[in-house]
Order: structure tokens, then C-alpha cells, then sequence
């Protein structure tokens, strides 16, 4: 710092918040990302109960009225393969969201950091294993590419889509919303 210039002149509120936290690239020691001094860790486990298979389940439970209805006009378009087809693609959708879910649950009980990576990479893999099971039976006389394909986007944001109304976004009630009686 120059001789006479006080710390932090020039700087706007923000960037002055903000400097107590930069990390001199000489410090060679290990932070861990905490607000304050015994708040938590991306080292720590994730706290409360799973609530990923729950939703999961959610998910399978709110499929099961609308696959009749996906089964039958992929049967009137594509006759009995586009039905298989579409049979199958919803089995690989909600195989999909059960290992996504178990795949959050498992890794948020070692740590957040560890929970944020399997996130992602288990999403390439989860992309990777779509790809190989639709792949296997490309070839098979049971399969139409385009029900099976036009089955996995749509049930896939679909489903998402129907579950955003039904997930709580409150740290008091996670997972999903509670049902109100007489509802």
C-alpha cells in the first residue's frame, strides 16, 4: 500500500465488503467457505431427512394416470411398437429419476461438496446410460425411434414441469408441500 493512502479509499461500500474476504494468493493454508466462524461447511454433511425419494416417488405415483393416455396414442399413431416403445421410455424416465434421487441422497450424507458433484456428473451419467439403453434396442422390432424419443423429452420435462407445483421451496416443510386436509 502506498505511504499516506488510506485502506480501502476509492473503493465503493461493496468493494470494500468485499476485500476483508479476498485470499492473498500467497496464503497457502486450507479455507473452508464460511460466512462466520462456526457456520457450516461444504466439508459438512447435508442435514435433515432425505427428501429426494420421496419426491422420486412422487413423480412415479403422478405418471402412473397419464401412461394409459401415452400408451394408447402412441399405439393409434404407431400401433403396437410405438406402445412398447412408449412402455419403455417411460420405464427408463422414471429409473432415471429414482437413481437421480438416490444417487443426491447418498452422496449428501458424506458432504455439500461432494453432493454438488455427483449432481452434476451423475447427471452425464445418467445422460450416458439413456443413451446405452436406447442403444440395446434401437434394432429390436418392438421399437419406434421417434415414440421413444418424443415418450422421454416429453415425460421427462413433463414430469419436472407437474412437480414444481407440488415441491415445498421452505426450509420448513422440504420435500414436498403438505397436503391440506379435506383437499
Amino acid at each position: 500500500m502506498e505511504p499516506g493512502r488510506e485502506a480501502g479509499a476509492g473503493m465503493t461500500a461493496r468493494q470494500r465488503k468485499g476485500a476483508a474476504t479476498i485470499i492473498p494468493p500467497e496464503t497457502t493454508e486450507w479455507r473452508t467457505f464460511r460466512d462466520e466462524p462456526g457456520g457450516p461447511s461444504l466439508r459438512d454433511p447435508v442435514g435433515g431427512e432425505a427428501v429426494e425419494l420421496q419426491v422420486a416417488r412422487d413423480m412415479a405415483r403422478r405418471a402412473l394416470p397419464v401412461l394409459p393416455v401415452l400408451v394408447a396414442v402412441s399405439a393409434a399413431i404407431w400401433g403396437v411398437p410405438g406402445a412398447l416403445s412408449c412402455l419403455f421410455a417411460v420405464g427408463i424416465v422414471l429409473a432415471n429419476f429414482a437413481l437421480s434421487a438416490f444417487i443426491l441422497m447418498r452422496s449428501a450424507r458424506i458432504s455439500l461438496a461432494v453432493m454438488m458433484g455427483a449432481a452434476l456428473f451423475g447427471y452425464i451419467g445418467r445422460l450416458v446410460l439413456i443413451t446405452v439403453a436406447v442403444l440395446l434396442v434401437h434394432g429390436q422390432w418392438w421399437v419406434a425411434i421417434v415414440p421413444l424419443g418424443l415418450t422421454l423429452v416429453i415425460t421427462h420435462l413433463g414430469l419436472l414441469l407437474w412437480e414444481t407445483k407440488h415441491v415445498s421451496v421452505s426450509l420448513a416443510y422440504p420435500g414436498l408441500k403438505p397436503q391440506m386436509k379435506g383437499r
